[in-house]
Protein backbone atom coordinates (compact mmCIF):
# COMPACT_ATOMS: atom_id res chain seq x y z
CA UNK A 1 0.00 0.00 0.00
CA UNK A 2 2.82 2.39 0.92
CA UNK A 3 4.72 1.65 -2.27
CA UNK A 4 1.63 2.24 -4.40
CA UNK A 5 0.87 5.67 -3.00
CA UNK A 6 4.48 6.89 -3.00
CA UNK A 7 5.44 5.98 -6.55
CA UNK A 8 3.77 8.99 -8.21
CA UNK A 9 5.30 11.29 -5.58
CA UNK A 10 8.79 9.89 -6.20
CA UNK A 11 8.47 10.93 -9.83
CA UNK A 12 8.54 14.59 -8.85
CA UNK A 13 12.36 14.58 -9.13
CA UNK A 14 12.60 12.01 -11.93
CA UNK A 15 13.02 12.32 -15.67
CA UNK A 16 9.32 11.78 -16.34
CA UNK A 17 8.33 14.68 -14.10
CA UNK A 18 10.90 16.87 -15.83
CA UNK A 19 9.49 15.84 -19.21
CA UNK A 20 5.96 16.72 -18.10
CA UNK A 21 7.16 20.04 -16.70
CA UNK A 22 8.83 20.80 -20.04
CA UNK A 23 5.63 19.99 -21.94
CA UNK A 24 3.60 22.22 -19.67
CA UNK A 25 6.19 25.02 -19.93
CA UNK A 26 6.24 24.84 -23.73
CA UNK A 27 2.46 24.78 -23.87
CA UNK A 28 2.22 27.84 -21.64
CA UNK A 29 4.58 29.70 -23.97
CA UNK A 30 2.09 29.34 -26.81
CA UNK A 31 -0.54 32.05 -27.19
CA UNK A 32 -4.24 31.23 -27.47
CA UNK A 33 -4.99 29.32 -30.72
CA UNK A 34 -6.95 32.30 -32.03
CA UNK A 35 -3.98 34.60 -31.43
CA UNK A 36 -1.75 31.94 -32.97
CA UNK A 37 -3.76 31.95 -36.21
CA UNK A 38 -3.71 35.75 -36.34
CA UNK A 39 0.09 35.69 -35.95
CA UNK A 40 0.37 33.01 -38.63
CA UNK A 41 -1.63 35.20 -41.01
CA UNK A 42 0.77 38.12 -40.45
CA UNK A 43 3.75 35.80 -40.90
CA UNK A 44 2.40 34.43 -44.20
CA UNK A 45 1.85 37.95 -45.55
CA UNK A 46 5.41 39.03 -44.70
CA UNK A 47 7.09 35.75 -45.65
CA UNK A 48 5.28 35.57 -49.00
CA UNK A 49 6.74 38.96 -49.89
CA UNK A 50 10.25 37.77 -49.01
CA UNK A 51 9.80 34.46 -50.84
CA UNK A 52 8.56 36.14 -54.02
CA UNK A 53 11.44 38.62 -53.91
CA UNK A 54 13.92 35.74 -53.91
CA UNK A 55 11.96 33.86 -56.62
CA UNK A 56 10.93 30.84 -54.52
CA UNK A 57 9.32 28.26 -56.84
CA UNK A 58 9.07 24.54 -57.64
CA UNK A 59 8.20 22.53 -60.77
CA UNK A 60 4.49 21.70 -60.86
CA UNK A 61 4.18 17.90 -60.40
CA UNK A 62 0.65 17.78 -61.82
CA UNK A 63 0.11 16.46 -65.36
CA UNK A 64 -0.15 18.95 -68.22
CA UNK A 65 -3.74 20.12 -68.59
CA UNK A 66 -4.65 19.53 -64.95
CA UNK A 67 -7.02 22.00 -63.30
CA UNK A 68 -5.06 24.83 -61.70
CA UNK A 69 -1.74 24.04 -63.42
CA UNK A 70 0.14 27.03 -64.78
CA UNK A 71 1.04 27.00 -68.46
CA UNK A 72 4.79 27.21 -67.74
CA UNK A 73 4.65 24.25 -65.33
CA UNK A 74 6.11 26.23 -62.42
CA UNK A 75 4.52 26.99 -59.04
CA UNK A 76 5.73 30.35 -57.78
CA UNK A 77 5.11 32.00 -54.43
CA UNK A 78 2.75 34.95 -54.79
CA UNK A 79 3.24 37.89 -52.45
CA UNK A 80 0.45 39.27 -50.29
CA UNK A 81 2.85 41.95 -49.06
CA UNK A 82 1.87 44.29 -51.84
CA UNK A 83 -0.92 46.56 -53.03
CA UNK A 84 -2.50 43.73 -54.98
CA UNK A 85 -2.17 41.44 -51.96
CA UNK A 86 -3.83 43.98 -49.67
CA UNK A 87 -6.71 44.41 -52.09
CA UNK A 88 -7.20 40.64 -52.21
CA UNK A 89 -7.13 40.34 -48.42
CA UNK A 90 -9.70 43.10 -47.91
CA UNK A 91 -12.01 41.80 -50.66
CA UNK A 92 -11.85 38.18 -49.44
CA UNK A 93 -12.05 38.66 -45.68
CA UNK A 94 -15.76 37.88 -45.44
CA UNK A 95 -15.98 35.19 -48.12
CA UNK A 96 -12.96 33.38 -46.66
CA UNK A 97 -14.97 33.03 -43.46
CA UNK A 98 -18.41 32.26 -44.84
CA UNK A 99 -17.03 29.89 -47.47
CA UNK A 100 -14.87 27.91 -45.03
CA UNK A 101 -16.10 24.33 -45.46
CA UNK A 102 -16.26 23.23 -41.78
CA UNK A 103 -18.24 26.23 -40.54
CA UNK A 104 -21.75 25.52 -41.77
CA UNK A 105 -21.51 21.74 -41.56
CA UNK A 106 -20.46 21.76 -37.91
CA UNK A 107 -23.15 24.24 -36.89
CA UNK A 108 -25.89 22.27 -38.68
CA UNK A 109 -24.79 18.98 -37.10
CA UNK A 110 -24.62 20.61 -33.69
CA UNK A 111 -28.24 21.77 -33.92
CA UNK A 112 -29.39 18.16 -34.03
CA UNK A 113 -27.01 16.97 -31.31
CA UNK A 114 -28.18 19.88 -29.12
CA UNK A 115 -31.76 18.57 -29.07
CA UNK A 116 -30.63 15.06 -28.10
CA UNK A 117 -28.34 16.42 -25.40
CA UNK A 118 -30.66 18.98 -23.79
CA UNK A 119 -33.62 16.59 -23.80
CA UNK A 120 -31.55 14.28 -21.60
CA UNK A 121 -31.49 11.45 -24.14
CA UNK A 122 -27.70 11.19 -24.43
CA UNK A 123 -27.18 11.28 -20.67
CA UNK A 124 -29.86 8.63 -20.06
CA UNK A 125 -28.47 6.42 -22.81
CA UNK A 126 -25.00 6.66 -21.33
CA UNK A 127 -26.18 5.85 -17.80
CA UNK A 128 -28.29 2.97 -19.10
CA UNK A 129 -25.35 1.54 -21.04
CA UNK A 130 -22.86 1.68 -18.16
CA UNK A 131 -25.11 0.92 -15.19
CA UNK A 132 -26.82 -1.92 -17.00
CA UNK A 133 -23.50 -3.76 -17.48
CA UNK A 134 -22.51 -6.73 -15.31
CA UNK A 135 -19.60 -6.30 -12.87
CA UNK A 136 -17.45 -8.33 -15.22
CA UNK A 137 -18.25 -6.07 -18.18
CA UNK A 138 -18.35 -2.72 -16.41
CA UNK A 139 -14.84 -1.64 -17.46
CA UNK A 140 -15.30 -2.42 -21.13
CA UNK A 141 -18.71 -0.72 -21.15
CA UNK A 142 -17.26 2.42 -19.52
CA UNK A 143 -14.51 2.67 -22.14
CA UNK A 144 -16.98 1.87 -24.92
CA UNK A 145 -19.46 4.48 -23.63
CA UNK A 146 -16.62 7.00 -23.48
CA UNK A 147 -15.80 6.44 -27.14
CA UNK A 148 -19.43 6.69 -28.23
CA UNK A 149 -19.92 9.84 -26.13
CA UNK A 150 -17.51 11.65 -28.45
CA UNK A 151 -20.53 12.38 -30.63
CA UNK A 152 -21.24 15.07 -28.05
CA UNK A 153 -17.83 15.34 -26.39
CA UNK A 154 -18.78 17.62 -23.48
CA UNK A 155 -21.22 15.01 -22.22
CA UNK A 156 -18.47 12.43 -21.89
CA UNK A 157 -16.23 14.74 -19.90
CA UNK A 158 -18.91 16.25 -17.71
CA UNK A 159 -21.16 13.22 -17.11
CA UNK A 160 -19.42 9.93 -17.84
CA UNK A 161 -16.01 10.50 -16.24
CA UNK A 162 -17.32 11.51 -12.77
CA UNK A 163 -19.95 8.75 -13.03
CA UNK A 164 -17.32 6.10 -13.86
CA UNK A 165 -15.33 7.02 -10.75
CA UNK A 166 -18.49 6.70 -8.62
CA UNK A 167 -19.36 3.31 -10.14
CA UNK A 168 -15.89 1.89 -9.51
CA UNK A 169 -16.02 3.14 -5.91
CA UNK A 170 -19.45 1.58 -5.37
CA UNK A 171 -18.03 -1.75 -6.61
CA UNK A 172 -15.13 -1.62 -4.15
CA UNK A 173 -12.63 -0.80 -6.89
CA UNK A 174 -10.30 2.18 -7.06
CA UNK A 175 -12.32 5.21 -8.27
CA UNK A 176 -9.33 6.67 -10.12
CA UNK A 177 -9.19 3.51 -12.23
CA UNK A 178 -12.79 4.13 -13.30
CA UNK A 179 -12.01 7.77 -14.00
CA UNK A 180 -8.96 6.75 -16.05
CA UNK A 181 -10.94 4.19 -18.07
CA UNK A 182 -13.62 6.74 -18.95
CA UNK A 183 -11.07 9.48 -19.66
CA UNK A 184 -9.20 7.11 -21.99
CA UNK A 185 -12.37 6.27 -23.93
CA UNK A 186 -13.60 9.85 -24.20
CA UNK A 187 -10.29 11.54 -24.95
CA UNK A 188 -7.57 9.11 -26.08
CA UNK A 189 -10.18 7.35 -28.22
CA UNK A 190 -11.51 10.66 -29.53
CA UNK A 191 -11.47 9.71 -33.21
CA UNK A 192 -13.12 6.31 -32.83
CA UNK A 193 -16.91 6.04 -32.89
CA UNK A 194 -19.84 4.10 -34.25
CA UNK A 195 -21.51 7.30 -35.39
CA UNK A 196 -20.52 10.33 -37.41
CA UNK A 197 -20.44 13.33 -35.11
CA UNK A 198 -19.70 17.04 -35.19
CA UNK A 199 -15.91 16.59 -35.37
CA UNK A 200 -16.10 14.67 -38.66
CA UNK A 201 -17.39 17.49 -40.90
CA UNK A 202 -15.01 19.84 -39.10
CA UNK A 203 -11.89 17.81 -39.94
CA UNK A 204 -13.05 16.73 -43.40
CA UNK A 205 -13.72 20.36 -44.32
CA UNK A 206 -10.17 21.33 -43.37
CA UNK A 207 -8.83 18.28 -45.24
CA UNK A 208 -10.78 19.28 -48.34
CA UNK A 209 -9.42 22.83 -48.23
CA UNK A 210 -5.88 21.42 -47.94
CA UNK A 211 -6.38 18.85 -50.73
CA UNK A 212 -7.65 21.56 -53.06
CA UNK A 213 -4.29 23.32 -52.82
CA UNK A 214 -3.10 20.53 -55.11
CA UNK A 215 -6.34 19.35 -56.72
CA UNK A 216 -8.98 22.14 -56.89
CA UNK A 217 -11.81 19.68 -57.58
CA UNK A 218 -11.10 17.22 -54.77
CA UNK A 219 -13.98 16.66 -52.33
CA UNK A 220 -13.76 15.13 -48.85
CA UNK A 221 -17.02 14.19 -47.11
CA UNK A 222 -17.73 13.87 -43.41
CA UNK A 223 -18.11 10.09 -43.76
CA UNK A 224 -14.68 9.34 -45.26
CA UNK A 225 -13.23 7.74 -42.09
CA UNK A 226 -16.40 6.00 -40.91
CA UNK A 227 -15.34 2.37 -41.51
CA UNK A 228 -12.03 2.87 -39.73
CA UNK A 229 -13.77 4.70 -36.88
CA UNK A 230 -16.17 1.78 -36.33
CA UNK A 231 -13.48 -0.89 -36.17
CA UNK A 232 -11.35 1.42 -34.00
CA UNK A 233 -14.18 1.70 -31.47
CA UNK A 234 -13.96 -1.97 -30.58
CA UNK A 235 -10.16 -1.96 -30.53
CA UNK A 236 -10.09 1.04 -28.15
CA UNK A 237 -12.66 -0.65 -25.88
CA UNK A 238 -10.53 -3.80 -25.68
CA UNK A 239 -7.21 -1.97 -25.23
CA UNK A 240 -8.70 0.44 -22.69
CA UNK A 241 -10.08 -2.46 -20.64
CA UNK A 242 -6.73 -4.28 -20.77
CA UNK A 243 -4.75 -1.23 -19.62
CA UNK A 244 -7.24 -0.46 -16.84
CA UNK A 245 -7.42 -3.95 -15.37
CA UNK A 246 -3.85 -5.16 -16.01
CA UNK A 247 -1.76 -2.00 -15.58
CA UNK A 248 -3.55 0.99 -14.02
CA UNK A 249 -5.71 -0.67 -11.36
CA UNK A 250 -2.93 -2.96 -10.00
CA UNK A 251 -0.59 0.06 -9.87
CA UNK A 252 -3.12 2.11 -7.91
CA UNK A 253 -3.70 -0.72 -5.44
CA UNK A 254 -6.53 -0.87 -2.88
CA UNK A 255 -8.31 2.42 -2.32
CA UNK A 256 -8.04 4.19 1.02
CA UNK A 257 -11.09 6.42 1.57
CA UNK A 258 -9.05 8.60 3.94
CA UNK A 259 -7.37 10.02 0.82
CA UNK A 260 -10.64 11.57 -0.39
CA UNK A 261 -11.25 15.30 -0.15
CA UNK A 262 -15.06 14.91 -0.02
CA UNK A 263 -17.58 12.81 1.85
CA UNK A 264 -17.89 9.80 -0.44
CA UNK A 265 -21.03 8.68 1.36
CA UNK A 266 -22.94 11.56 -0.24
CA UNK A 267 -22.11 10.40 -3.76
CA UNK A 268 -24.61 8.50 -5.81
CA UNK A 269 -25.25 7.80 -9.46
CA UNK A 270 -28.81 8.52 -10.54
CA UNK A 271 -30.56 5.37 -11.68
CA UNK A 272 -32.33 5.39 -15.04
CA UNK A 273 -35.99 5.83 -14.13
CA UNK A 274 -38.85 3.87 -15.64
CA UNK A 275 -39.97 7.00 -17.49
CA UNK A 276 -36.48 7.49 -18.92
CA UNK A 277 -36.34 3.84 -20.02
CA UNK A 278 -39.67 4.23 -21.80
CA UNK A 279 -38.44 7.43 -23.45
CA UNK A 280 -35.25 5.69 -24.57
CA UNK A 281 -37.25 2.85 -26.13
CA UNK A 282 -39.42 5.31 -28.05
CA UNK A 283 -36.38 7.31 -29.15
CA UNK A 284 -34.66 4.09 -30.27
CA UNK A 285 -37.74 3.03 -32.25
CA UNK A 286 -37.87 6.47 -33.88
CA UNK A 287 -34.18 6.19 -34.78
CA UNK A 288 -34.74 2.80 -36.45
CA UNK A 289 -37.71 4.12 -38.44
CA UNK A 290 -35.65 7.09 -39.61
CA UNK A 291 -32.79 4.80 -40.64
CA UNK A 292 -35.21 2.62 -42.60
CA UNK A 293 -36.68 5.64 -44.39
CA UNK A 294 -33.23 7.02 -45.17
CA UNK A 295 -32.12 3.61 -46.45
CA UNK A 296 -34.95 3.69 -49.00
CA UNK A 297 -33.38 6.79 -50.52
CA UNK A 298 -30.02 5.16 -51.17
CA UNK A 299 -30.06 1.32 -50.97
CA UNK A 300 -32.41 0.48 -53.90
CA UNK A 301 -31.20 1.14 -57.41
CA UNK A 302 -33.99 3.70 -57.77
CA UNK A 303 -32.96 5.55 -54.60
CA UNK A 304 -33.39 9.27 -55.15
CA UNK A 305 -30.20 10.12 -53.27
CA UNK A 306 -27.90 7.88 -55.30
CA UNK A 307 -25.53 9.43 -57.82
CA UNK A 308 -27.85 10.21 -60.73
CA UNK A 309 -25.01 10.01 -63.27
CA UNK A 310 -23.42 6.70 -62.24
CA UNK A 311 -26.25 5.09 -60.27
CA UNK A 312 -23.79 4.37 -57.45
CA UNK A 313 -23.32 5.69 -53.93
CA UNK A 314 -19.91 7.27 -54.47
CA UNK A 315 -20.14 11.07 -54.82
CA UNK A 316 -23.89 10.81 -54.29
CA UNK A 317 -26.13 13.42 -52.64
CA UNK A 318 -26.44 10.93 -49.77
CA UNK A 319 -22.75 11.10 -48.92
CA UNK A 320 -22.41 14.79 -49.73
CA UNK A 321 -25.36 15.53 -47.45
CA UNK A 322 -24.39 13.25 -44.56
CA UNK A 323 -24.54 16.23 -42.17
CA UNK A 324 -28.27 16.50 -42.84
CA UNK A 325 -28.67 12.92 -41.59
CA UNK A 326 -26.68 13.69 -38.44
CA UNK A 327 -29.09 16.54 -37.81
CA UNK A 328 -32.21 14.44 -38.42
CA UNK A 329 -31.14 11.29 -36.55
CA UNK A 330 -30.24 13.26 -33.43
CA UNK A 331 -32.92 15.97 -33.44
CA UNK A 332 -36.05 13.86 -34.05
CA UNK A 333 -35.26 10.99 -31.62
CA UNK A 334 -34.07 13.62 -29.13
CA UNK A 335 -37.40 15.42 -29.34
CA UNK A 336 -39.34 12.15 -29.06
CA UNK A 337 -37.33 11.29 -25.94
CA UNK A 338 -38.02 14.74 -24.50
CA UNK A 339 -41.77 14.46 -25.11
CA UNK A 340 -42.02 11.03 -23.46
CA UNK A 341 -39.67 11.91 -20.57
CA UNK A 342 -41.34 15.27 -20.02
CA UNK A 343 -38.19 17.33 -20.58
CA UNK A 344 -39.52 18.87 -23.80
CA UNK A 345 -43.13 19.93 -24.03
CA UNK A 346 -43.31 22.46 -26.87
CA UNK A 347 -41.39 23.67 -29.86
CA UNK A 348 -39.93 26.40 -27.66
CA UNK A 349 -37.97 23.77 -25.72
CA UNK A 350 -36.39 22.56 -28.97
CA UNK A 351 -35.55 26.11 -30.01
CA UNK A 352 -34.08 26.85 -26.57
CA UNK A 353 -31.89 23.73 -26.78
CA UNK A 354 -30.54 24.76 -30.18
CA UNK A 355 -30.04 28.35 -29.05
CA UNK A 356 -28.10 27.32 -25.95
CA UNK A 357 -25.74 25.17 -28.01
CA UNK A 358 -25.22 27.95 -30.52
CA UNK A 359 -24.48 30.25 -27.59
CA UNK A 360 -21.54 28.04 -26.60
CA UNK A 361 -20.03 28.20 -30.10
CA UNK A 362 -18.76 31.77 -29.86
CA UNK A 363 -15.15 30.72 -29.32
CA UNK A 364 -15.36 28.21 -32.18
CA UNK A 365 -16.74 30.82 -34.60
CA UNK A 366 -13.96 33.28 -33.73
CA UNK A 367 -11.38 30.51 -34.15
CA UNK A 368 -12.84 29.56 -37.54
CA UNK A 369 -12.69 33.19 -38.72
CA UNK A 370 -8.92 33.38 -38.22
CA UNK A 371 -8.31 29.78 -39.32
CA UNK A 372 -10.22 30.49 -42.55
CA UNK A 373 -8.01 33.50 -43.27
CA UNK A 374 -4.89 31.42 -42.58
CA UNK A 375 -5.97 28.65 -44.97
CA UNK A 376 -6.97 31.16 -47.66
CA UNK A 377 -3.65 33.03 -47.39
CA UNK A 378 -1.77 29.74 -47.65
CA UNK A 379 -3.71 28.95 -50.82
CA UNK A 380 -3.33 32.39 -52.42
CA UNK A 381 0.42 32.57 -51.84
CA UNK A 382 1.09 28.99 -53.03
CA UNK A 383 3.26 28.53 -49.94
CA UNK A 384 1.43 25.36 -48.94
CA UNK A 385 1.88 23.80 -52.37
CA UNK A 386 5.55 24.80 -52.61
CA UNK A 387 6.30 23.42 -49.14
CA UNK A 388 4.37 20.24 -49.97
CA UNK A 389 6.36 19.65 -53.17
CA UNK A 390 9.67 20.25 -51.42
CA UNK A 391 8.59 17.98 -48.54
CA UNK A 392 7.49 15.23 -50.94
CA UNK A 393 10.85 15.38 -52.74
CA UNK A 394 12.62 15.10 -49.38
CA UNK A 395 10.52 12.06 -48.39
CA UNK A 396 11.31 10.37 -51.69
CA UNK A 397 15.01 11.16 -51.28
CA UNK A 398 14.97 9.60 -47.81
CA UNK A 399 13.05 6.61 -49.13
CA UNK A 400 9.99 7.41 -46.97
CA UNK A 401 7.41 7.24 -49.74
CA UNK A 402 5.73 4.01 -48.62
CA UNK A 403 3.23 3.18 -45.87
CA UNK A 404 5.99 3.52 -43.23
CA UNK A 405 5.76 7.30 -43.63
CA UNK A 406 2.53 7.19 -41.62
CA UNK A 407 4.36 5.94 -38.52
CA UNK A 408 6.41 9.14 -38.46
CA UNK A 409 3.37 11.23 -39.37
CA UNK A 410 1.27 9.79 -36.52
CA UNK A 411 4.12 10.31 -34.04
CA UNK A 412 4.57 13.90 -35.22
CA UNK A 413 0.84 14.64 -34.83
CA UNK A 414 0.91 13.16 -31.33
CA UNK A 415 3.85 15.36 -30.36
CA UNK A 416 2.26 18.52 -31.78
CA UNK A 417 -0.91 17.67 -29.86
CA UNK A 418 1.03 17.90 -26.58
CA UNK A 419 1.28 21.68 -26.95
CA UNK A 420 -1.66 22.48 -29.27
CA UNK A 421 -4.60 20.54 -27.86
CA UNK A 422 -7.43 21.65 -30.16
CA UNK A 423 -8.03 19.10 -32.94
CA UNK A 424 -9.38 21.71 -35.35
CA UNK A 425 -6.63 24.24 -34.59
CA UNK A 426 -3.88 21.66 -35.00
CA UNK A 427 -5.29 20.26 -38.25
CA UNK A 428 -5.89 23.72 -39.69
CA UNK A 429 -2.18 24.45 -39.16
CA UNK A 430 -0.73 21.12 -40.31
CA UNK A 431 -3.17 19.98 -43.03
CA UNK A 432 -2.18 22.62 -45.66
CA UNK A 433 1.37 21.25 -45.50
CA UNK A 434 1.02 17.52 -44.91
CA UNK A 435 -2.08 16.71 -46.97
CA UNK A 436 -0.62 17.96 -50.29
CA UNK A 437 2.80 16.56 -49.34
CA UNK A 438 1.52 13.05 -48.76
CA UNK A 439 -0.78 13.32 -51.79
CA UNK A 440 2.30 13.93 -53.91
CA UNK A 441 3.87 10.79 -52.43
CA UNK A 442 0.74 8.95 -53.55
CA UNK A 443 -1.71 8.75 -50.63
CA UNK A 444 -5.32 9.97 -50.63
CA UNK A 445 -6.48 12.77 -48.30
CA UNK A 446 -9.00 10.42 -46.65
CA UNK A 447 -6.21 8.07 -45.57
CA UNK A 448 -4.01 10.95 -44.43
CA UNK A 449 -6.85 12.31 -42.28
CA UNK A 450 -7.43 8.91 -40.65
CA UNK A 451 -3.74 8.71 -39.70
CA UNK A 452 -3.81 12.26 -38.32
CA UNK A 453 -6.77 11.43 -36.09
CA UNK A 454 -4.81 8.65 -34.39
CA UNK A 455 -1.94 10.96 -33.44
CA UNK A 456 -4.32 13.73 -32.44
CA UNK A 457 -6.26 11.41 -30.10
CA UNK A 458 -3.76 9.24 -28.24
CA UNK A 459 -1.87 12.05 -26.48
CA UNK A 460 -4.97 13.98 -25.39
CA UNK A 461 -4.87 12.33 -21.95
CA UNK A 462 -1.25 13.23 -21.15
CA UNK A 463 -1.16 16.92 -22.05
CA UNK A 464 -2.19 19.71 -19.66
CA UNK A 465 -3.03 21.71 -22.80
CA UNK A 466 -6.17 19.63 -23.42
CA UNK A 467 -9.15 21.90 -22.69
CA UNK A 468 -10.82 19.52 -20.22
CA UNK A 469 -7.65 18.49 -18.40
CA UNK A 470 -8.31 20.88 -15.50
CA UNK A 471 -11.82 19.46 -15.07
CA UNK A 472 -10.48 15.88 -14.95
CA UNK A 473 -7.85 16.92 -12.42
CA UNK A 474 -10.54 18.48 -10.22
CA UNK A 475 -12.68 15.32 -10.34
CA UNK A 476 -9.66 13.13 -9.54
CA UNK A 477 -8.76 15.35 -6.58
CA UNK A 478 -12.07 14.38 -4.93
CA UNK A 479 -10.67 10.88 -4.42
CA UNK A 480 -7.02 11.75 -3.77
CA UNK A 481 -6.67 15.16 -2.15
CA UNK A 482 -2.91 15.53 -2.78
CA UNK A 483 -3.10 14.46 -6.41
CA UNK A 484 -1.08 16.58 -8.86
CA UNK A 485 -0.70 16.92 -12.61
CA UNK A 486 2.23 14.50 -12.72
CA UNK A 487 0.28 11.78 -10.94
CA UNK A 488 -2.67 12.08 -13.29
CA UNK A 489 -0.51 12.04 -16.41
CA UNK A 490 1.53 9.11 -15.10
CA UNK A 491 -1.75 7.23 -14.61
CA UNK A 492 -2.88 7.99 -18.16
CA UNK A 493 0.47 7.42 -19.92
CA UNK A 494 -0.01 3.63 -20.35
CA UNK A 495 -3.23 4.31 -22.30
CA UNK A 496 -1.37 6.65 -24.67
CA UNK A 497 1.42 4.17 -25.24
CA UNK A 498 -0.82 1.13 -25.80
CA UNK A 499 -3.35 3.06 -27.91
CA UNK A 500 -0.57 4.55 -30.07
CA UNK A 501 0.97 1.15 -30.77
CA UNK A 502 -2.27 -0.81 -31.20
CA UNK A 503 -4.09 1.84 -33.22
CA UNK A 504 -1.15 2.38 -35.57
CA UNK A 505 -0.92 -1.38 -36.16
CA UNK A 506 -4.66 -1.52 -36.88
CA UNK A 507 -4.29 1.35 -39.36
CA UNK A 508 -1.47 -0.42 -41.17
CA UNK A 509 -3.28 -3.77 -41.25
CA UNK A 510 -6.66 -2.32 -42.23
CA UNK A 511 -5.38 -0.04 -44.98
CA UNK A 512 -2.24 -1.64 -46.39
CA UNK A 513 -2.48 -5.36 -45.57
CA UNK A 514 -6.20 -5.98 -45.94
CA UNK A 515 -6.62 -3.19 -48.49
CA UNK A 516 -9.81 -1.92 -46.83
CA UNK A 517 -11.01 1.67 -47.37
CA UNK A 518 -11.13 3.97 -44.34
CA UNK A 519 -14.67 5.04 -45.22
CA UNK A 520 -17.46 4.86 -47.83
CA UNK A 521 -16.06 5.75 -51.23
CA UNK A 522 -12.71 6.70 -49.69
CA UNK A 523 -9.60 6.10 -51.75
CA UNK A 524 -6.37 4.83 -50.23
CA UNK A 525 -4.05 6.14 -52.92
CA UNK A 526 -4.14 9.43 -54.79
CA UNK A 527 -4.05 9.25 -58.57
CA UNK A 528 -4.13 12.74 -60.15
Amino acid sequence: MTTTTEKPQDQKTGWFSKFLATVEWLGNLLPHPITLFALFCVFIIVFSGIAQYFGMSVPDPRPVGSSGREADGVIEVISLFSGEGLRRIVAGLVTNFTGFAPLGTVLVALLGVAVAEHSGMLSAAMRSLVMGASKRMVTVMIVFAGVVSNTASELGYVVLIPMAAMIFHSLGRHPLAGLAAAFAGVSAGYSANLFIGTVDPLLSGITQEAAQLLDPDYLVGAEVNWYFMIISTFLIAVMGTFVTEKIVEPRLGPYNEAEASIDLGEQKVDEVTAQEKKALRMAGLTFLILCALLALTVVPDWGVLRNQDTGGVKNSPFLKGIVAYIFITFAIPGYVYGRVAGTMKTDRDVIDAMSKSMGTMGMYIVLVFFAAQFVAFFKWTNLGTVMAVKGAVMLQTLGLDGPEVFVFFILLCGMVNLTLGSASAQWAVTAPIFVPMLMLVGFAPETIQAAYRIGDSVTNVITPMMSYFGLILAVAARYKKDLGIGTLIATMLPYSMVFLLGWTLLFYLWVFVLGMPVGPGAATYYNP
